[in-house]
């Protein structure tokens, strides 16, 4: 079968792979429909997660049809359309009984990196390095799921792929951002990033009672689609100081929370910027903490700061006095796929969610170097590119 796979840094190619086959019993094997590029693996193509191999397979939020099961599959049958999470969980651990599915104890088959990076391993990711757990991604014509009773679930009536195919990650992560903020309603949320991920969590907030919501980017592609398809504010952080433009926006108190959906390679302007890519670059700094910085300095008192974009190793100039005497709460973490889907697959067929404005670039399998390039370098209006194996 073909797939795109990972040759070095800042290299892909779509080559010939063996095609997946059952290895566990909970085991089953999907048909590839659409599977959508993800900010988290440009942090794998550009080196600063560690542990990928030559020829690993990218690819981790997607959605196709069931092809085979393993002989301890009951809840799922060959022919099921399915939108499968990306973090790969047992259901039957202790993490996984109490729904913090991303921190099963037993779906990481090679848990020495993580404990050695982390103290502990969390659950495996789909397509996500070798700390990950080693397994093949999703921009493949085929991919074997593990557990797949646990971790992929009927796609409704309707619903078109290249919506459901968010219901895999960018929903979930937005989802369990908000969920994370304790929304009790009237309040005013701010999100860094106007990414797929970061327009959940602004979507997902104002369903769970947030009276207002802030979307923070420079791209005016995103900041506008932010505001036409949420009806959310925007501050464009090239043009504005956020953190004066959010003091001005809620009277000076802050945002009652804020969502950090950006990551390790977050982007800004001016010299502490340079300073963070400098290091990075250089490999002196793992990760550049530019929004989290910014999401604690603005906080309200009291207030909550939710972290989904993707960190992997230490950072530099982390604002821990700030965060303790405002008495901040922080929350973080990879998503809980397997708790969030059922219920957004619900909200996406009754119409309370439309991610599918999201996938302004469809391509084929073929294309999908150039997917990438387009995605990270920010061009044509790029939002997400989502790739069909089945075109031509």
């Amino acid at each position: 079968m073909r797939a795109l796979c990972w040759e070095g840094v800042d290299k892909l190619a779509v080559r010939d792979v063996p095609e997946p086959r059952i290895r566990a019993e909970g085991d089953i094997v999907v048909k590839v429909r659409a599977s959508s590029v993800c900010g988290s693996d440009l942090h794998l193509i550009n080196g600063y997660l560690p542990a990928m191999r030559e020829g690993d397979i990218l690819g981790h939020e997607f959605m196709g049809e069931v092809v085979e099961t393993g002989p301890a599959v009951q809840r799922l049958k060959v022919g099921d359309r399915v939108v499968v999470g990306s973090v790969v969980a047992c259901g039957g651990c202790w993490y996984c009984r109490t729904e913090q599915y991303s921190l099963c104890d037993n779906s990481n088959p090679q848990p020495v990196i993580p404990e050695k990076l982390w103290g502990h391993s969390p659950a495996g990711i789909l397509g996500y390095s070798h700390a990950a757990g080693g397994y093949s991604g999703s921009h493949a014509e085929y991919i074997r799921v593990p557990f797949g009773d646990v971790g992929a679930f009927r796609v409704p009536d309707g619903v078109p792929d290249d919506s459901v195919v968010f219901a895999s990650d960018a929903m979930p992560t937005g989802w369990m951002a908000a969920d994370f903020c304790n929304l009790s309603g009237g309040e005013v949320v701010a999100v860094w990033g106007a990414g797929g991920v970061g327009q959940m969590a602004a979507r997902s907030a104002q369903l769970l009672g947030a009276e207002r919501v802030i979307v923070i980017d420079r791209l005016p592609e995103r900041l506008g689609a932010a505001a036409d398809r949420l009806g959310v504010e925007t501050v464009n952080y090239a043009e504005t100081d956020v953190l004066e433009a959010l003091r001005e926006m809620t009277g000076g108190r802050g945002p009652d929370a804020c969502i950090e959906a950006v990551g390790m390679e977050s982007h800004d302007v001016g010299p502490i910027y340079a300073y963070d890519k400098a290091k990075q670059s250089a490999r002196l700094a793992s990760d550049r903490p530019t929004s989290v910085r910014q999401a604690i300095m603005a906080c309200r008192k009291g207030g909550t700061v939710s972290i989904v974009g993707v960190y992997g190793g230490l950072v530099d100039k982390f604002p821990l006095g700030a965060a303790m005497n405002k008495a901040l709460t922080l929350r973080m973490g990879q998503m809980h796929a397997q708790r969030y889907i059922p219920m957004l697959l619900d909200r996406l067929a009754a119409g309370e969610i439309d991610p599918g404005y999201l996938a302004t670039h469809p391509m084929s399998l073929e294309e999908g170097a150039r997917g990438y390039e387009m995605f990270e370098k920010k061009q044509d209006g790029c939002l997400r590119t989502v790739l069909h194996p089945q075109l031509n």
